[in-house]
């Protein structure tokens, strides 16, 4: 559970700081319209290195830590979900996805198990 927190702290501090240094990169990448705002982009960016702060100081203790991992697991679920809505309906192409593997389903089953574990140790009590 420490390790996999730690390489997922790791991995959105960086992801974060790439997207608020180079907004436009991804974009680039992905072959898509850069955004005419960029700073939405970086706020996204920002809050992306929010979840890494997060991921590394719950992994010195995740079973107290427990509700920072059940938030980066909702938004590793939730984000997908938005992604096949907008793919669906034209907003956004099939590029974009690729980003979802690294950024949300590669976490989807070590965070389950690590929210598992603490079920089944503490029937998911706040200490």
């Amino acid at each position: 559970m420490t390790r996999t927190l730690k390489v997922a702290g790791v991995y959105n501090l960086f992801w974060g700081a790439w997207v608020i240094l180079l907004p436009n990169h991804f974009f680039e990448l992905t072959e898509m319209e850069p955004l005419n705002h960029p700073m939405i982009w970086q706020g996204m960016g920002m809050v992306i290195g929010l979840y890494g702060l997060g991921y590394w100081w719950a992994s010195y203790d995740p079973i107290r830590h427990w509700p920072i991992v059940a938030i980066g697991l909702l938004g590793k679920l939730f984000g997908p979900v938005g992604f096949v809505f907008n793919y669906f309906t034209g907003q956004t192409p099939i590029s974009f996805g690729f980003m979802l593997i690294t950024n949300d389903l590669i976490w989807w089953l070590p965070f389950f198990l690590i929210l598992r574990k603490v079920h089944f140790e503490t029937n998911w009590k706040l200490r």
